[in-house]
């Protein structure tokens, strides 16, 4: 656990000394206030941010690719993976506590978002428990889009190529599947639904907390972090 604390920090900080990462909260928060003055802060509007908390998916199915992608693979570029590999930590190590680094780094960056609810509150009553499981919902999907990038981020030392398959994997099962869920129907559209992130986070956003949802997110977060152990055991060992 000690050594996971101290690589935890180490990617926290290095987080905050990387112009990439200043650049991606730059373009989430422009995104997602544009979205919210365009979609959610209008004059006879509900009193919640829904429409806001539909659109965010989207905006970090762009924006978490470019966090991650350097995660493992600057380490490979720089040469520095081979201190990090003789240093008394296990690779399950190294891997949660990169993916810890992050995770932090994006829940602080998602918090800066509370500011829309808190805008909305001052036109009307704010709908508390939609806002907290859309915010649930945002951290789990957001725990899984880390883990894809960061497994894309141990498989190369090409910074563009990771973020390249990190997404086209993410708005496959983000965008097109939820795309196809609307089009399909009978037993495609049902398996569809099980593949499509979309259709596992739209409870959250609609004020539920299904337990079906969560473990699925938790699951795929944690197979997604397997393979970047195995794949990091690999390339040790090659």
């Amino acid at each position: 656990m000690r050594n996971i604390i101290t690589l935890t920090g180490r990617e926290l900080s290095s987080q905050f000394y990387s112009p990439i990462a200043y650049i991606v909260i730059a373009v989430f928060l422009v995104v997602s206030g544009i979205f919210f003055a365009t979609t959610t802060f209008l004059a006879g509007g509900p009193s919640n941010c829904r429409p806001l908390f539909q659109l965010l998916p989207i905006v970090m199915v762009f924006v978490l690719p470019m966090l991650t992608m350097r995660l493992m693979s600057e380490e490979f570029r720089n040469g520095t993976i081979e201190t990090l590999m003789t240093a008394p930590v296990r690779d399950i190590e190294v891997i949660v506590g990169k993916f810890l680094g992050s995770f932090i780094f994006f829940l602080l960056m998602l918090a800066a978002t509370l500011v829309y609810p808190f805008l909305v509150s001052f036109y009307g009553p704010l709908d508390i428990g939609l806002t907290f499981t859309s915010y649930v919902g945002l951290i789990l999907l957001g725990a899984l889009y880390i883990a894809v990038g960061l497994f894309f981020s141990t498989c190369t030392r090409n910074q563009v190529i990771a973020v390249l398959c990190s997404f086209v994997l993410l708005a496959i099962v983000t965008l097109l599947a939820d795309f196809l869920v609307r089009q399909i129907e009978g037993t495609p559209r049902v398996v569809m639904q099980q593949v499509s992130l979309l259709s596992h986070y739209h409870d959250f956003a609609r004020g539920l907390i299904d337990t079906n949802h969560t473990v699925f997110f938790l699951s795929s977060t944690g197979l997604f972090l397997f393979l970047a152990v195995k794949v990091l055991e690999f390339r040790r060992w090659r």
